[in-house]
């Protein structure tokens, strides 16, 4: 005989379990690559693209929140909860949880970026339930305890340190300074050691709360993957955990749409330091992630510093022998963009490196690329974009990276169709719009004030 509260109960978990909604995303012939998702009760979503012909499977869960989400005093935050997570849980210890993984052969690992936050681990397609089990565990049961925080304070302290000792690392950090400034966007992932050292336990517990909410994750899997059983899975370990029902978080993450503004073109920050080579970044402000032209850019900057028969390339190491290192990329956030040239060289070479720099770019922003340019950056980026995706883990980011941050998913079909339908004067435009801006500059080195003076006239 069943008890009307039994029966209550049954009629809420009929109720809960009809509120998951199922949706193919995208369809792929035979089932081969089809992308899967299911939103659970509290907003908790579940991707997944099923390749039936491999033998791993790479599982992962992406949070939406990195350190742009931090005010001053919680700079570093992110990433310090990162490394907590790793920590122990109230089922696992540390050993526990990477010993688990270590023992059927896998990986595992995660990373902090501006926006977001991913955990991930790739095993063998037999062991990716004992995988969720891990990941879904960390996620939902840290215990961030002081004893840990304080023990992994100077695990951190010691990255910060590794990272001023490239210089080449450390002036990416310098140009996301110099162009947003001292804002969420413009300040180190990991932190200062000042505000590394002032964070303890509560703090970032809280911060873990807020963030770490089910309407703010995205759990993405790939590989040799059955969509049900793995929805099945998560949802299993995120309700043994009590997470799943959204009501842990205090506040709305802010809002990432609006325009941000950049720092006034022709900003240059030199820092005097003794390497053998100076770093520098010639840049301007790009086009935020999901602005239409980011295909057009995406041309350009291959063509002009993303491979070996690129213009920068060709110019500073090929003809002249003045850099071994010389290329450009684009950032794209929710709102904004960044869009660089790097070089190391030694600083004697500095001046004239620049010089070639800032040439080609005006040459670029006012003439265009020639046809002949555009079609070969367009086969080039084609083909690294199908060669990067030719693992389950490349596979995992794409499919949770385009949930969190696009709310839509492209196949690699329309992708490349994307790429392909990109035109010389779309390329030529954008060229105009980007490139024409007035340069800033960022540069690590030994670089007295004078030679930064003559630099800073290069941008003005």
């Amino acid at each position: 005989m069943t008890s009307r509260s039994s029966q209550a109960t049954a009629r809420t978990s009929s109720e809960v379990r009809a509120v998951a909604r199922t949706q193919t995303l995208l369809k792929g012939e035979h089932g081969i690559g089809t992308v899967r998702r299911t939103t659970l009760p509290g907003g908790l979503r579940v991707v997944t693209e099923t390749l039936p012909s491999v033998r791993s499977a790479t599982f992962g869960i992406w949070a939406h929140v990195g350190s742009r989400d931090e005010t001053p005093s919680l700079n570093g935050a992110t990433h310090y909860l990162e490394h907590l997570l790793f920590k122990g849980t109230k089922r696992r210890s540390a050993l526990d949880i990477s010993s688990a993984i270590d023992a059927v052969g896998g990986e595992m690992n995660a990373f902090t970026a501006k926006e977001y936050t991913c955990y991930y681990a790739r095993v063998l397609d037999t062991d990716l339930p004992l995988a969720i089990d891990v990941v879904c565990d960390m996620l939902t049961g840290s215990l961030i305890e002081q004893e840990d925080v304080d023990a992994e304070r100077g695990v951190i302290l010691e990255e910060i340190a590794m990272t001023e000792d490239d210089p080449g690392d450390c002036v990416h950090d310098l140009f996301a300074h110099t162009m947003l400034g001292d804002t969420p966007l413009g300040r180190p992932v990991l932190g200062t050691v000042d505000t590394v050292n002032a964070l303890d336990a509560g703090r970032i517990r809280r911060f873990y709360k807020r963030h770490y909410d089910p309407t703010h994750l995205v759990v993405a899997a790939a590989g040799n993957v059955d969509h049900a059983r793995v929805v099945r899975q998560v949802r299993a370990a995120f309700e043994k955990a009590g997470a799943l029902s959204g009501s842990q978080a205090t506040t709305p993450i802010a809002p990432r749409d609006g325009r941000r503004k950049l720092r006034t073109a022709g900003k240059v920050e030199v820092v005097d330091r003794r390497t053998e080579q100076a770093h520098v970044i010639l840049g301007m402000p790009g086009l935020a992630r999901t602005d239409e032209r980011r295909w057009a850019l995406n041309v350009l900057n291959t063509a002009l510093g993303g491979g070996m028969s690129s213009r920068l390339f060709q110019e500073i190491r090929e003809k002249r022998g003045l850099a071994y290192s010389v290329y450009s990329y684009t950032s794209a956030f929710a709102d904004c963009g960044l869009f660089g040239v790097y070089a190391g060289c030694r600083s004697s070479q500095v001046g004239d490196v620049l010089k070639i720099c800032r040439d080609e770019l005006d040459q670029v922003a006012e003439h265009g690329l020639s046809d002949d340019e555009v079609s070969r950056a367009i086969g080039q980026l084609a083909g690294s974009t199908v060669l990067g995706l030719e693992d389950t883990g490349a596979l995992m980011n794409r499919i949770g990276k385009s949930e969190l941050c696009w709310g839509e998913h492209m196949s690699v079909d329309d992708m490349l169709a994307r790429i392909a339908a990109v035109t010389p004067d779309e390329v030529r435009a954008v060229a105009r719009d980007i490139l024409g801006q007035r340069p800033s500059l960022s540069a690590i080195g030994p670089i007295k004030d004078k030679q930064a003076a003559r630099l800073a006239e290069l941008v003005s």
